[in-house]
């Protein structure tokens, strides 16, 4: 399972063109609201050139890179926590994402349509911010109410849940994200299955159309802080639709890569690699996870039937130039089920 990123933002403002973009997969796409009901879903090889490098000295007959999802989400307006435009139908949509890209309006063109009739990214921000919140408020508030209709709660793990509720209304209320709250690992377990969308990770992706239409400065760059990219969408659309020889030919570069990466450190995501029979694999996982957790990923009954795990650097995988040279070296390490995988390593699981 790989890990999703929904887009989301108002109508209009790039989120499709963006999808198709970097997925390659054909949606519909118009200068007027709401085009987009059903959400889109598209898998993104992410690149990496380790992998390349690897194969270059491994030769395996079959190359997989790992994957990130990315989910088009049909654009969200003022008041859609109260169902405005769909929004709750499309407001539970993102629930099901780990992180959100926020595509932010910032060029101008008559020719499409703005619901807020005039381009204002600032606005934009705080539209969606407020919707995410309010949603969030709504969904503590129901728990609450419930709450107070049992006669008593004895559980002592209800009455920790129930506190830390009453502390994070508190927050959203004063117009605060649960992402801003510092909470301890046992209540970020507590709170896990709600899923609440402001506790989910943010990329700010400006879309302009010429370099002086936007510049991020003072306000507007506090808040968002360093999470932001600025692309032009539609000519990331014009490139993904021209072959590699073509984007050679006229000297251009997308930059999309640039998306993937920030997914990655925004959601503290690592990669290690496999060689298993004639295939070399890369493979997503959080940061800080066990060698048996990352064999999981693998297959189930690498984490069940756990023993051991061979690992080696890819660098120094690629100096060794073979698993069997790197083993007589004495280059490979066997480590045991507290071992945490580190970005980059090759591995191969022994159950």
């Amino acid at each position: 399972m790989s890990f999703s990123v929904g887009i989301v933002g108002l109508p209009n403002v790039g989120k499709s063109t963006l999808f198709k973009a970097i997925t390659k997969k054909s949606v519909e796409i118009a200068s007027y609201p709401f085009t987009t009901i059903n959400p889109n879903i598209g898998r993104v090889f992410v690149p990496d050139e380790r992998l390349e490098k690897i194969t270059k000295v491994i030769k395996p007959e079959k190359i997989t890179p790992t994957t990130i999802e990315f989910v088009d989400i049909a654009g969200l307006v003022k008041g859609a926590h109260k169902g405005e435009g769909l929004g709750n139908r499309f407001l539970a949509q993102i629930r099901n994402c780990d992180a959100i890209v926020e595509v932010i309006r910032a060029f101008e063109n008559e020719k499409v349509e703005h619901l807020e009739k005039d381009v204002n990214p600032k606005r934009d921000l705080e539209i969606i911010e407020i919707e995410l919140l309010m949603k969030d408020l709504e969904t503590v508030e129901k728990i609450l109410i419930k709450s107070e209709k049992e006669k008593k709660l004895r559980d002592k793990e209800k009455i920790k849940k129930l506190n830390l509720l009453k502390k994070i209304k508190e927050s959203l209320s004063s117009g605060k994200r649960v992402l801003d709250l510092s909470l301890s690992e046992t209540e970020h377990l507590l709170i896990r299955e709600l899923q609440f969308l402001s506790q989910k990770p943010i990329i700010y992706l400006f879309n302009i159309n010429k370099p002086e239409e936007l510049e991020i400065g003072g306000e507007l760059k506090l808040k968002v802080g360093s999470q932001y990219l600025i692309l032009n969408l539609k000519l990331e659309e014009e490139i993904s639709e021209l072959s590699a020889k073509e984007i050679k030919e006229l000297n251009l570069k997308s930059s999309l890569d640039q998306l993937i990466l920030a997914c990655y450190n925004t959601l503290d995501l690592i990669t290690f690699f496999t060689i298993t029979g004639k295939e070399s694999r890369a493979w997503t996982i959080k940061r800080g996870i066990s060698a048996p957790g990352a064999g999981g990923k693998v297959h189930s009954d690498f984490e069940k039937k756990f023993i051991r795990a061979e690992v080696i650097n890819w660098r120094k995988l690629i100096e060794a130039e073979s698993w069997t040279s790197a083993q007589k070296k004495g280059w490979i390490r066997t480590v045991g089920r507290d071992y945490v995988v580190q970005d980059g390593e090759v591995i191969e699981f022994k159950i």
